[in-house]
């Protein structure tokens, strides 16, 4: 009778499921890019074995960061709720308008929004993701674009997925982080 090895044998539901939250943790903390990320991911969902399932996270960290409190996940989605809704929590407190992003001059570089050191607008909130967009000129006009963040890019309060075209007084918003985009002149 043969034993089959246990990096062999099928994974189960619960098994892929924690590889992905481990793939989504990787992507969240600038580990994986959003490709890799995207890649990895199909990889993990036609996986045959365990070995397979292995092979994916080799380089990554298989501790997960521990879960919040569930009062704390709820306190701050209660709070995005009332700041994406342009109100406070409280009726006395008086509404701050959002700061100004001037678009780059035509044919100037790519920028690159996020918390890490090379980033061309670094921000340091903590709903900003390592590589969260990029906003560049092409053509006629400029261009965003989401990079995969966990938290968001938004224009005029609508999520985008694809590149979008932006211009000045369209409302940015990158995870929590508010913009009101002005030409360099305004």
């Amino acid at each position: 009778m043969s034993t089959v090895g246990v990096e062999w044998t099928r994974p189960s539901d619960a098994e892929r499921d924690r590889a992905l939250a481990i793939l989504r943790d990787g992507a969240g903390s600038g580990r994986l890019s959003h490709d890799t990320f995207i890649r990895r991911m199909n990889f993990v969902l036609r996986a045959q074995s365990r070995g397979e399932l292995a092979d994916v996270l080799r380089d990554l960290p298989r501790e997960l960061p521990r879960a919040e409190p569930r009062g704390v996940s709820w306190l701050r989605d209660l709070r995005a709720k009332f700041s994406r809704s342009g109100r406070t929590t409280s009726p006395y407190h008086a509404v701050a308008a959002p700061a100004s992003l001037a678009l780059p001059a035509p044919g100037s570089p790519t920028v690159r929004i996020g918390r890490f050191p090379g980033a061309t607008l670094r921000l340091g909130d903590v709903t900003v993701s390592r590589f969260h967009a990029e906003l560049r000129h092409l053509g006629d006009g400029w261009m965003l674009r989401d990079l995969g963040s966990m938290n968001g890019t938004c224009v005029n309060d609508l999520r985008i997925t694809t590149t979008v075209r932006v211009r000045p007084g369209d409302r940015v918003s990158f995870g929590a982080v508010v913009f009101t985009l002005t030409y360099r002149g305004q």
